[in-house]
């Protein structure tokens, strides 16, 4: 099951699910956030079945597709930056043995991937009046955006584990009618 054909099915059937997903960012402007992360938790299927070199491909384009397909640039931009790519890089991640390190990594990644998804929202998209508007409170809108953002990453990153076993137990067994 793991020939070429397969690998490339799978990479456009998640790929068109993910698209998907990016596209809806215009129609339910609300889940600008929600939907770029269900687009990389869908990446976690490509990592699983068919393995890390595949998903990065299938992020790739994903990436390169949203800028074009996707009327929410944020939106795209946060899938690139970050939602895209970190359940990629989690895959390595997790070889680190020492879970202290592993979590500090983590923290690490996720806010530089704000901190550059911040500056590029506010200086691509000409957010600077607004900040300026808010005076004191817009010089450390990125310090707050960080402090707000942290736990619900944190409660991000437990989930992908839950939704890993959930895609192995649940969902592959009913797909492939084979048990797990």
């Amino acid at each position: 099951m793991q020939n070429l054909s397969y690998r490339v099915a799978l990479g456009g059937i998640v790929s068109a699910f993910c698209l998907m997903s990016m596209f809806l960012t215009g129609i339910f402007p609300l889940l600008y956030l929600v939907l770029p992360m269900i687009a990389g938790v869908l990446l976690l299927i490509v990592v699983m079945e068919v393995g890390i070199p595949w998903a990065w491909v299938t992020y790739i384009a994903v990436g390169l597709l949203s800028l074009f397909v996707t009327y929410d640039k944020e939106a795209a931009m946060i899938f690139i930056l970050f939602f895209g790519c970190y359940p990629l890089i989690r895959y390595y991640l997790k070889k680190i043995k020492s879970k202290s390190l592993r979590t500090v990594l983590k923290l690490l990644l996720f806010n530089s991937s704000m901190i550059i998804y911040f500056y590029l929202n506010t200086y691509l998209f000409g957010m600077q009046e607004l900040l300026e508007e808010l005076q004191e409170y817009g010089r450390h809108a990125g310090k707050i955006m960080l402090l707000l953002l942290n736990p619900f990453f944190i409660m991000y990153d437990i989930s992908l584990d839950g939704l890993c076993e959930v895609y192995l137990k649940i969902l592959k067994p009913r797909i492939t009618g084979k048990k797990a």
